[in-house]
């Protein structure tokens, strides 16, 4: 039996983590070994971080490296105080200066592939897209850190008068859009978590720090776990990081290259057949009909 091929050249779209952000790098690392291009890509919440950095060039290895040494939790900083003025425990500066350092304070017309990246306007706009035709001579860091802006972890930033939080937060149809004009397929890289019940600290005295905690982390497993609508599926690719959270800021080593190996093997093994039925729903209807349907027209 002949095996369909696969087109060499997608646009991939890689969407949420916060930070399970090793996953996308296991899935470029996939991408890359199956000989699959892309010289456009998506990045939305957390995989707009891997999706930026690898526009500007840096490879696997370094990436890799870069997500093993990192300890995210340098990037928290919280305060209540913050989370009653700014609507975030974080206020998310020291994440975006950790970006410009690492992408060299490039802006979109700056770098060598074309990179789109989506946050959301909870003012009623929906939707926000940041890009080369879009903002120019916008600092990537500064979309990726509004990407970046989990709900009550990092403070709300606004643009122009777009009130902007996590690009996760959307609707599908912003997502597959024709990024390159020319047809080629978009594939949606999703990670999707499980819930986990945290053992509850009985405490006494002020238990706001701890409910401010489990709500976000059932809201970002909630996120995740939104289906997927039936026009978009043969488009994603949805990579289960199990109970993984996506706010685990403490991640060890260990956790982090589990995280890349899930990214690795899901794309290996799934991709393949994915884009097969993409290119088979882009043939013309007659040139899909089996014998056996056309009999019966």
């Amino acid at each position: 039996m002949e095996t369909r091929p696969i087109p060499k050249q997608i646009v991939p779209i890689f969407s949420g983590g916060g930070t399970r952000l090793p996953a996308h790098i296991g899935i470029i690392k996939a991408l890359e070994e199956m000989d699959i291009h892309f010289s456009s890509l998506v990045g939305v919440s957390g995989g707009s971080i891997i999706a930026s950095l690898y526009a500007k060039g840096m490879n696997v290895d370094a990436l890799q490296k870069l997500a093993l040494d990192t300890d995210f939790r340098q990037f928290t900083e919280f305060s209540l105080w913050r989370l009653l003025r700014e609507g975030g425990l974080s206020s998310g500066d020291s994440f975006e200066q950790w970006m410009d350092d690492l992408l060299e304070g490039v802006t979109f017309e700056k770098l060598p592939a074309a990179l789109s990246v989506l946050a959301t306007d909870v003012n009623g706009g929906g939707p926000v897209l940041f890009s080369r035709e879009h903002t120019p001579t916008l600092k990537v860091s500064r979309a990726v850190r509004y990407s970046m802006s989990i709900p009550l972890v990092f403070s709300f930033k606004e643009f122009n008068d777009q009130l902007l939080v996590d690009g996760a937060i959307l609707s599908e149809d912003a997502l597959f859009e024709d990024w390159q004009h020319d047809g080629t397929p978009s594939v949606c890289f999703r990670l999707k978590s499980n819930p986990r019940k945290q053992p509850l600290i009985k405490k006494r005295g002020f238990l706001l720090p701890q409910y401010v905690s489990m709500l976000i982390r059932t809201f970002m497993t909630a996120l995740s776990r939104e289906y997927v609508h039936a026009q978009y599926w043969h488009n994603t690719l949805v990579v289960n990081t199990g109970e993984i959270s996506a706010v685990d800021f403490g991640m060890s080593a260990a956790t982090k290259e589990r995280l890349l190996q899930i990214g690795y093997d899901t794309t290996r093994l799934y991709l393949p057949e994915k884009l097969r039925n993409v290119m088979q729903l882009k043939r013309p209807v007659d040139d899909r009909e089996s014998p056996a349907m056309s009999s019966h027209a």
